[in-house]
């Protein structure tokens, strides 16, 4: 239930607010839509109004939306002949005779075919292909707005307590400057009495192979440390200030990954690794690390009950290209809420946004450029797990999910690939360049290419999908 619930919810309301998109373009520059449809499959039920049969199908999994004239073939093709004395791709509607009178030039039909697709003008053909992902990209600022208004800003509880160092990563800067374990920060590069998150500001504005300055105190003494600052230790903040107070509870565990394979499970709390004990989250993150994919003994407390596992950290490579070990879980934090006004939680849900939108783009960039793989990528499958988890775990999950997912539908259906937005919006800037419109052998041959390619890729992502869930992958 709480599988067909997420699906419904995150993947079905978000292809809904895309075709919708299109929607509102087409009726904004009089193309007539013949459906709006809320679902796929057999009608169930609806209502018409004006020239639009509104609609719900059998399935709820998104939508779409038919609007006069968008396939080509329909005119092009199927009732078009070659006029005499004209090259084959040139041709005469004979079966529209207002599409016929359009074409030749009489004014009167004009009027009658206004509402077709192929009449407008490329300008707004290509609007129309563009507010689709247009609304997927702005959907999510809307959204978010209305929940940081409505509930809060969510941010993690520990970051408004004061900075008090629970543990300090061996042969980091940090250690090596003299920073310990019980140390209370109480100024750092000029900011007094700072809490965790002023401190994440003043380490963000770092820049490699600078200094930041501290003063620490502890059981009364105070002490001033200078700790030298490289890009690594941007990467991983904890070696300049200590791990942050994160209790190393699994909030997810990726399927066929090692930690599924060793038998983790969500709510796991880990208490050791190889026999000592672990407090942290970032304790636990520097053990799967150093571990040089040796195999690793844990000490689990899933609901008061000790257990014993192995787990082998599997290889992977960073951006940097170096060579990390993971074995595929992620924490738990605790969250609270900080209330907002709407222009700040407007403006908070903006930033969200536009980090999101980078971030995605930068892993469109690097899937092309070679430097992510298909094999990361998440298909039908892994949308469909992601989204059953989130419905079990509350309103914040489902929305972050929902941002993601318009996210990657905005930034993918904008790519030039045929088929989708970006390769419609290609063509018609092709043909606006050449003004001319291209031959429909073309335009089918264009499409059978964008086609093949996504089935290609659909077909790579489904069977990394499925895999997954094969206890035999490794």
């Amino acid at each position: 239930m709480d599988l067909l619930l997420g699906v419904a919810l995150v993947l079905g309301v978000m292809i809904l607010v895309h075709e919708w998109g299109h929607f509102i373009a087409a009726r904004l520059f009089g193309v007539r839509v013949d459906v709006f449809s809320i679902g796929f499959g057999p009608r169930l039920f609806g209502w018409k109004r004006g020239a639009t049969d509104y609609r719900v199908s059998a399935l709820p999994l998104g939508g779409y939306v038919r609007m006069a004239g968008q396939d080509p073939s329909e005119i092009d093709s199927a009732h078009s002949t070659a006029l005499p004395g004209k090259g084959k791709d040139e041709k005469t509607y004979t079966a529209y005779p207002q599409l016929q009178a359009l074409v030749e030039g009489v004014p009167a039909a004009r009027a009658a075919v206004m509402d077709e697709l192929v009449s407008k003008p490329r300008w707004q053909r290509a609007i129309i292909s563009f507010a689709g992902p247009f609304v997927n990209l702005i959907f999510p600022i809307l959204l978010l707005t209305v929940y940081f208004v409505a509930v809060g800003i969510p941010y993690p509880a520990y970051q408004d307590k004061p900075v008090q160092v629970a543990a300090v990563p061996a042969n980091s800067p940090a250690a090596a400057a003299g920073l310990r374990a019980g140390d209370k920060v109480v100024a750092i590069d000029g900011e007094q009495n700072p809490d965790w998150e002023q401190v994440e500001k003043v380490l963000a504005k770092l820049a490699p192979n600078s200094k930041l300055s501290m003063e620490v105190e502890n059981s009364g003494t105070r002490r001033s440390l200078v700790i030298p600052v490289e890009q690594k230790d941007l990467e991983q903040p904890e070696r300049l200030l200590g791990f942050a107070p994160i209790r190393p509870v699994l909030e997810d565990v990726a399927p066929g990954l090692p930690a599924q394979r060793a038998g983790l499970k969500e709510s796991d709390l880990i208490a050791a690794v190889d026999g000592q004990k672990i407090r942290w989250w970032g304790e636990f993150t520097e053990r799967i690390r150093g571990s040089n994919g040796k195999p690793v003994a844990l000490d689990v407390d899933r609901k008061g009950q000790l257990l014993h596992m192995v787990v082998a950290p599997q290889a992977a490579t960073n951006e940097r290209g170096e060579t990390i070990y993971q074995i595929g879980v992620q924490v738990h934090e605790d969250t609270a809420y900080k209330r907002v006004a709407f222009p700040e939680g407007a403006r908070y849900a903006a930033l969200v946004t536009v980090e999101k939108i980078k971030e995605t783009a930068g892993i469109v960039g690097k899937l092309f450029s070679g430097r992510v793989s298909l094999k990361q990528l998440q298909g039908p499958v892994g949308i469909s797990r992601a989204a059953g988890q989130a419905a079990r775990k509350g309103p914040l999950a489902i929305i972050s999910l929902m941002v993601l997912i318009s996210v990657n539908l905005g930034i993918l259906n904008l790519l030039p690939i045929p088929i989708l937005d970006g390769g419609h919006i290609l063509l018609l800037g092709i043909e606006g360049i050449l003004r001319r419109d291209m031959s429909l052998a073309f335009k089918e041959r264009f499409v059978q290419v964008g086609l093949v390619f996504l089935l290609v890729v659909f077909a790579i992502v489904m069977y990394n999908d499925v895999v997954r869930l094969l206890p035999i992958h490794s």
